[in-house]
């Protein structure tokens, strides 16, 4: 069953940021990969900036938001 749109990260991200903090599970259905992914991304340093309060990982919807403008510049200038 899908998610109402105010609780989808993706689309609550295309039309505006959310008004909480991102979970890896998340990050994974919005960048639609598998959730170790996103914990590589971490261990790699290579995608979004994540931070911990207590054991939990969380992820600012600003810091996803400039990540991804980042690499789609990135993209563009390769190009």
């Amino acid at each position: 069953m899908a998610k109402p749109r105010d609780l989808d990260p993706r689309a609550t991200l295309c039309g505006g940021l959310p008004d909480r903090y991102l979970t890896p599970d998340d990050i994974a259905e919005m960048f639609e990969v598998p959730l170790e992914t996103v914990y590589q991304w971490r261990k790699k340093r290579t995608g979004p900036p994540g931070f911990r309060i207590g054991k939990h990982l969380r992820y600012d919807p600003a810091d996803v938001r400039a990540y991804v403008d980042q690499r789609k510049h990135a993209d563009a200038t390769a190009a």
